[in-house]
């Protein structure tokens, strides 16, 4: 009976130990990412799998951010007490400034270690995207572009038979037939008050024109093509009566029927054809009037590991590579706008969704067309970004509608004064 009792208690002990063993080996990673209302299922999806998949390690997500800007800033502040999460979610153009302080932590020596890291998906171009001095910092988790969301019901009322715009002139052609045909709806939306002048750059790159110079030094946007793009948003403003709304409100007069055209990133695709499901014919179709040799911004973003303890940047890696190739990245497509950079994921998994879903396929036909979102320099970054902001708003509330030459020289100006000295401004 004594020996029995002894094996008992010594079989409680092993299992209490082993449990404190557990315990104590099992590490918690906190990690943030931008835009709840599009990631949140996204995220639950991919945080369910790898804690199935990988016991020792618990996924914590702090509450998102509002947006790029909010996340870049966050961090920056977080950075001063040391206390950032061990991976944020950056976007594209926000990555720079977190290399250049010293905050992201370079994964080169994570990849050395992977045997078949191109084989996971990792292909350069996409590795590009999150490069800086030849160093790898990020894995694009989604990318997005430009596209043309169009309310088929309110376009066929207007009587347009045509191909949807292929130019901003057959834009305006389409949003005075919409006006024409006595409809109680707003013709169109572009998203100029997109994250990180997006709109403003996808104009740019659609005539090849890059934000600065090659030695980063002089605004370049302020030449011909600069002012082309100033203008025809001066004259989509005017051509099409744009209202001036908060974003988030024209997103949802669409969703609900009450716009026929909206200009938009492909992130939104899956919430406004979740919104919109039974009121209207949703079509997306080409961003407009790309010019040969032009292009697109990518926008979207990447994870960027922060840790710097080694057990906690080693779970980090686990969970950012998990959340970027194989069923992880797919999830960005199934439960999002965005396309999965990891061509394994498109080309394996993704292999029949694309058919099954063409307002999805939209963007991935204009992959061709991808360029760079580009982040400032300096310190300034985010104050130039608000100062393209703020003269576009003074389109938009028809302040200065009718000078967008003279708007676009004051936000020149201004951008060469926010460069960094050591860039020669």
């Amino acid at each position: 009976m004594r020996r029995t009792f002894l094996k008992t208690a010594v079989a409680a002990a092993a299992l209490t130990l082993a449990g404190a063993t557990f315990a104590a080996a099992e590490t918690t990673i906190e990690v943030q990412y931008p835009y709840s209302h599009l990631f949140k299922t996204t995220y639950e999806k991919i945080i369910a799998d790898f804690e199935r998949d990988n016991p020792g390690i618990k996924v914590k997500m702090r509450a998102a951010y509002e947006s790029y800007e909010d996340g870049s800033q966050t961090v920056l502040k977080e950075a001063i007490t040391n206390r950032t999460p061990d991976i944020t979610f950056q976007g594209l153009n926000r990555q720079r400034i977190l290399v250049e302080k010293g905050i992201a932590q370079s994964l080169e020596p994570f990849i050395a270690k992977e045997a078949a890291f191109e084989k996971d998906g990792y292909h350069k171009a996409m590795l590009d995207l999150s490069t800086f001095n030849e160093k790898v910092y990020g894995l694009p988790f989604s990318v997005s572009l430009p596209v043309a969301y169009y309310n088929m019901d309110i376009v066929k009322k207007a009587g347009w038979n045509k191909e949807m715009p292929r130019t901003w002139g057959e834009v305006i052609e389409l949003c005075q037939a919409i006006k024409a045909s006595g409809q109680d709806v707003d013709t169109m939306f572009w998203g100029w008050n997109i994250t990180g002048n997006w709109f403003w750059q996808a104009l740019n790159w659609s005539r090849n024109n890059p934000m600065l110079d090659a030695s980063e030094s002089k605004v370049n946007f302020d030449n011909d093509h600069g002012q082309w793009a100033m203008e025809t948003f001066a004259e989509l403003v005017k051509g099409c009566e744009m209202p001036n709304n908060e974003w988030k409100e024209a997103m949802a007069n669409f969703s609900a029927g009450k716009v026929g055209m909206f200009f938009w990133s492909t992130s939104a695709l899956q919430k406004i054809t979740d919104d919109s499901a039974g009121l209207y014919t949703l079509k997306t179709d080409l961003y407009p009037d790309v010019a040969q040799g032009g292009g697109l911004p990518a926008g979207g973003n990447a994870g960027m590991i922060l840790a710097t303890d080694p057990v906690q940047a080693d779970a980090a890696w686990k969970f950012l590579k998990y959340a970027t190739s194989g069923q992880g990245a797919a999830y960005v497509a199934q439960t999002t706008g965005y396309m999965p950079p990891n061509k394994a994921a498109n080309e394996i998994i993704l292999k029949d969704f694309y058919q099954q879903n063409p307002n999805k396929f939209t963007a991935v036909r204009q992959l061709p067309l991808l360029r760079d979102w580009y982040a400032f320099p300096g310190e300034n970054g985010l104050k130039i970004t608000k100062v393209i902001e703020d003269g576009m708003q003074s389109i938009v509330s028809r302040e200065r509608a009718d000078e967008p030459q003279a708007v676009l020289q004051d936000i020149a100006k201004d951008t060469q004064k926010l460069l960094p000295k050591a860039s020669g401004s």
